[in-house]
């Protein structure tokens, strides 16, 4: 029997669809993401974790290939990590996360990192942090964002901007925003990585302008080589931007999943 897969969209919207008929697709979303509910607590990436592999076991009943862009690919190794049983396969797309190459690092910049420290601190405060959730909320400024980080432009509808925008509306999203400069920085992506044994799909949009995706791609293969890959022309959320490109390439993966020569391909 196929896997079933969740998608949990960090940014974007969910457009992955089922990739045949044999397969099931369910969509989750992050507690204070979206349409979830944003209660006042702490934030990490133990949380969606949590949540996640909860959603697996309780609703999917079987081990499932999970599928997240940005937030949602850092969710995403986190349960593959943590919780191996659960995990079928992981998907990819242009996931977040800190990541620490093998390769040397070069010495930290001392006044970036003051400028940085004292930025958090600011944004800490209850009325710097309202003003700054005050101004990323209006549509022009999500319009304008969108523009940087989507190749086609065509893509950026008034209804995309009014999905992103309409959260900030819910109750308590005011509070949440504000939990974001407090979260604590989670595991590195390598040390995931290094726990991590389900077959590992990443999908790039290359344009993304949040991060060199040959770079990190670079940086995933440093600790994880048998994963597979592929650069497509989008930005940050190619799973939106492409999605045809996605479902195919996401499809012609779980199939080979199947394949009882799967695991020795992996090596």
């Amino acid at each position: 029997m196929s896997p079933r897969y969740p998608a949990i969209p960090g940014g974007g919207k969910a457009t992955i669809s089922t990739t045949s008929k044999r397969e099931q697709l369910a969509a989750i979303g992050h507690h204070c993401c979206w349409r979830s509910a944003k209660p006042d607590q702490s934030y990490s990436g133990r949380l969606w974790r949590d949540q996640l592999h909860d959603f697996i076991r309780d609703v999917i009943g079987r081990p499932a290939v999970i599928a997240g862009n940005s937030l949602g690919g850092y969710a995403s190794l986190c349960v593959a990590a943590d919780h191996p049983e659960s995990v079928a396969g992981v998907v990819l797309l242009n996931s977040a996360g800190p990541l620490q190459s093998i390769t040397p690092a070069p010495k930290p910049n001392h006044l970036h990192q003051a400028i940085r420290k004292t930025e958090q601190t600011v944004l800490l405060q209850p009325l710097p942090s309202w003003l700054l959730f005050q101004y990323v909320r209006q549509r022009r400024n999500i319009r304008k964002t969108l523009k940087q980080v989507y190749i086609d432009h065509t893509v950026i509808t008034d209804q995309l901007v009014e999905d992103i925008r309409r959260p900030a509306d819910d109750p308590g999203a005011v509070k949440v925003f504000a939990a974001v400069f407090k979260s604590p920085q989670g595991e590195t992506v390598d040390a995931l990585l290094s726990r991590m044994t389900a077959p590992l799909l990443i999908l790039w949009g290359e344009g993304d302008p949040w991060m060199n995706t040959r770079q990190r791609s670079q940086q995933f293969r440093e600790h994880y080589p048998q994963l597979k890959e592929h650069f497509l022309q989008a930005g940050h959320c190619p799973h939106d931007e492409v999605p045809q490109q996605v479902n195919q390439l996401l499809a012609e993966w779980v199939l080979s999943l199947e394949r009882p020569d799967a695991v020795d391909n992996m090596a």
